[in-house]
């Protein structure tokens, strides 16, 4: 999910979601393989949906309580946003159902 207020360039979603996809991938390999395994041979969905600062981190927090991984990407502040800030949180791999009851709401990038 990418941080709408950021209002960053198609370039810098794309990079910041590429790191999302890669972090959230490795994590998953050490923590729950068989997961990663059925994604990786399953098509490897992903969906980019926008939302505010605010309502990613409530996201985030619900998914810990439902055992969802999340994956955090915080800007480095070399090119267009302030050192630190929020970019996009990964969430999953994890079986649609489970993440269309956080996600349902929000909209496509």
């Amino acid at each position: 999910m990418i941080n709408n207020d950021l209002k960053m360039g198609k370039g810098k979603i794309a990079a910041q979601s590429g790191h999302a996809s890669v972090s959230a991938t490795l994590k998953m390999g050490s923590s729950k393989p068989n997961l990663l395994d059925a994604w990786l041979t399953s098509g490897q969905k992903k969906v980019c949906l926008k939302t505010t600062h605010d309502e990613l981190l409530k996201l985030e927090s619900e998914a810990g309580k439902l055992g969802i991984q999340t994956v955090r990407i915080n800007d480095a502040g070399k090119t267009q946003i302030p050192s630190g800030s929020l970019t996009v949180i990964a969430f999953g791999p994890a079986q649609d159902g489970e993440l269309e009851q956080l996600t349902g709401h929000l909209k496509l990038l």
